[in-house]
């Protein structure tokens, strides 16, 4: 098949002073959050950077609006920013591991699939990992999938999305028979009576979604945000509940147990759409007004308050993040929200429904094809024979030759380098950064320090990459096409709009040599491991069919034509599916499913030692591990540096003042950050964003304790003291205010005020 061609790219003819030149203008995406925010690129002739970024306003999702990281995603083009060589490390005479040093794309993939080919050959293929990303294309993840099945025969594959939205996921699919991040589009939003948004801060970590919450409250419905601290977001709402940090689940117990006693609940609804509910609702029973209170903190008259608003609402949405679902009772927290849309009729129906605002650009993508340690293409579960025999006809392989279910993210990451047979000896990584990103990381850097092979492949040298033994570059958003899938199951086309600078591979590419020199060539399929993305997403499609993430109807043409295709579509006549379960839910009676769960305390509460809580997140201007903003020299200005929020209460009584240095301790270590005084906080909980490495860097804190049903690890809550150091250049004071013009610049999407910073 020929290459991908610039489907989307229009000529404008542009006046200059000598001549009359031609401008190629691409359609395309933001390389960041779920949204997927529409872009414009036009090409630069001999500026710091290839492109010029302005919104789109004809794509329906931000309607031209993009935040301070979308608009100065060009930076990142800029040769001096990124990766443009292979590297690779050397090993001394003494044994010791040398520096990195620049080496030829033959040198650096013979020696990533020779130390692949050894390892496995030497321990067994599960011996030798795979991690992937949440913002690789949903060709790279599908093919990543792929080659670690076929090329390494392996089952140990997983990948960073599973640190995002997976305890959602795994509740979505108990409840509704499918996961999907939501069921609706966005424009949805402003139509509904009442949102309760959870553990979110659209504000700050996709600030061109908050208009649809502002045109909600515009229109006559009521916003309420659940939240241990006030933030931007929260300050938007008709209604602020400020819970302990670990406690949603019963504060969504608590909630149910008020529609149910004050006569709030669809009994309709319930009996010809639901199953379970009595279990659900003697669970709810037992989580009075009072005993809630004094679980989370939660005055009993917000209580009623948010009960009655959303009860008696005529439409209804609740949306969860991260908050409720990065705990070791994730999911089950997740189904205790989704238990009060199912009891109230606010599901299945029109401009209501339960939904999770997905993080990473392509988490939702990422997680339907293949890179999750249990799952095939579409969606489908590796253990079900139905499933194997379809996708192994696919890829030209027998059923029994595909790996059964392997290890979550972090129990993949703990057992690097371990003894005995569960050890794997080798790693290949694509797009992830969990030196800084996973929790317990100090932990996370030892394993990844005793792998035999660590194979890296990235865009940037991130920490993580910077302790690898072959570093690939790889093309990145604007230098390549593919398809992303956004919060919304809208499938998206990127389309590259300038060439990588020479030395830089796509992953695809990648995939495909280590396939060859691994004796993986002739496996795999018609395409067997092709490097063009349409070939690549057209195999998907066929891999996909049928299974519940069906792609088979979507075509690059069709995106193209579309602004985007909805998943399912089945068919090319198919015309997607905008809005799920509005027919029934998806699974075997129809019937949608309450969570008969009850409230649990955190894997580990304060105490004498640690009387504190430690909650992370994210702030505007720096996105996920930061691998990336904190290459940017406009977002830096905006946000420098890690930081300590706590209440001006706790600050009085370890006597410390704002910028003072603080060591923050738990259980698994300590970081070093300068202190922010706010009364937005709890007093009883203090907050740190994790997007940076080093002397600061949040999750060497946080626990790894994980989710029975998810995997997903305890980031949100984790028990602390914090101790005041005394000031001075290596204390870790802020070089420069956290605050200031850059970060009020950053603070409003282009177009699109959210309100003013704190």
């Amino acid at each position: 098949m020929t290459p991908t061609t610039l489907t989307g790219a229009t000529t404008a003819t542009t006046a200059t002073t000598a001549t009359t030149a031609r401008t190629v203008t691409t359609a395309t995406h933001c390389p960041y959050c779920s949204l997927q925010c529409g872009m414009r690129l036009v090409p630069v002739a001999g500026g710091p950077v290839p492109v010029e970024v302005s919104g789109r306003e004809d794509f329906p999702v931000n309607r031209g609006a993009l935040c301070g990281k979308g608009q100065n995603a060009a930076a990142l083009l800029a040769p001096g920013a990124r990766l443009t060589t292979p590297l690779v490390r050397d090993v001394r005479r003494d044994g010791t591991r040398g520096e990195l040093r620049a080496a030829s794309w033959t040198e650096a993939l013979d020696r990533a699939a020779g130390g692949l080919a050894a390892v496995r050959d030497a321990y067994g293929a599960d011996a030798v990992g795979v991690f992937g990303g949440g913002g690789l294309t949903n060709e790279k993840a599908y093919q990543l999938g792929k080659f670690a099945r076929i090329a390494l025969r392996t089952a140990t594959i997983d990948y960073n999305g599973r640190f995002c939205m997976s305890s959602a996921a795994a509740a979505g699919k108990l409840a509704f028979g499918v996961d999907r991040g939501l069921p609706f589009p966005l424009a949805d939003i402003p139509k509904t009576d009442c949102l309760i948004l959870v553990g979110a801060n659209p504000a700050e970590t996709m600030p061109p979604a908050l208009r649809y919450f502002r045109e909600m409250r515009e229109n006559g419905g009521t916003l309420i945000v659940v939240d241990p601290r006030r933030t931007r977001t929260a300050e938007q709402a008709d209604l602020h509940l400020q819970p302990l940090p670990g406690t949603d689940l019963a504060l969504a117990l608590g909630l149910l147990h008020l529609l149910v006693a004050d006569g709030m609940v669809d009994a309709d609804f319930v009996a010809e759409r639901t199953s379970g509910f009595e279990q659900a609702r003697a669970a709810a029973m037992a989580h009075w007004p009072e005993r809630v209170e004094r679980i989370t903190g939660v005055p009993v008259a917000r209580l009623r308050e948010a009960a009655h608003h959303f009860g008696r609402a005529r439409t209804g949405m609740v949306l969860t993040a991260r908050g409720p679902e990065q705990q070791s009772k994730g999911t089950d927290t997740v189904g205790a929200w989704i238990n009060l849309c199912l009891a109230s009729g606010k599901a299945g129906r029109l401009h209501s429904g339960y939904g999770c605002l997905t993080g990473q650009g392509n988490g939702q993508g990422g997680r339907e094809h293949g890179q999750k340690a249990d799952q095939l293409p579409g969606y489908r579960s590796i253990e079900d024979p139905a499933a194997r025999t379809h996708v192994a006809a696919v890829w030209g392989v027998e059923p029994d030759a595909l790996p059964r279910s392997g290890r979550s993210a972090y129990e993949l990451l703990d057992s690097l380098g371990a003894d005995g047979p569960e050890g794997v000896h080798a790693l290949l990584l694509m797009g992830s950064n969990p030196v800084v990103s996973a929790p317990r990381a100090g932990r996370v850097v030892e394993r990844l320090r005793s792998l035999e092979l660590l194979v890296v492949s990235d865009l940037v040298l991130s920490e993580t990459a910077q302790l690898a033994d072959v570093v690939l570059p790889s093309t990145q958003w604007a230098e390549e096409t593919g398809t992303m899938t956004n919060l919304e199951g809208r499938v998206l086309l990127r389309r590259r709009a300038t060439q990588a600078p020479e030395g830089v591979r796509s992953d695809l590419w990648v995939l495909g040599e280590l396939a060859q020199r691994l004796g993986a060539t002739g496996r795999g399929g018609e395409g067997g491991f092709d490097t063009d993305p349409e070939t690549v997403f057209a195999e998907l499609c066929r891999a996909s069919a049928g299974g519940q993430a069906d792609y088979a109807g979507i075509s690059y043409e069709r995106i193209a034509a579309e602004d985007g295709v909805f998943w399912p579509c089945p068919a090319k006549d198919h015309p997607g599916t905008p809005r799920l379960f509005l027919d029934g839910f998806a699974t075997p009676d129809g019937r949608a499913r309450f969570a008969p769960v009850s409230h649990r305390p955190a894997a580990e509460e304060p105490d004498a030692e640690y009387p504190l809580y430690l909650t992370t997140g994210r702030v505007l201007a720096q996105y996920q591990s930061g691998a990336q903003t904190r290459r940017v020299a406009e977002l830096n200005a905006a946000a420098p540096g890690p930081f300590v929020e706590l209440h001006p209460r706790l600050a009085a009584r370890l006597g410390v003042a704002e910028g003072d240095p603080l060591a923050v301790v738990s259980r698994r270590g300590r970081v070093v950050a300068p202190a922010r005084i706010t009364d937005t906080i709890r007093p009883d909980t203090v907050f740190m964003p994790f997007h940076w490495a080093g002397t600061g860097r949040a999750n060497t804190l946080t626990n790894p304790a994980l989710d029975p049903t998810s995997k997903m690890p305890e980031f949100k809550v984790c028990a602390v003291r914090v101790e005041p150091l005394p000031s001075g250049p290596a204390s870790g004071r802020l070089s420069e205010p956290v605050s200031g013009p850059a970060s009020e610049r950053l603070s409003e999407p282009v177009s699109e005020p959210v309100g003013e910073s704190k």
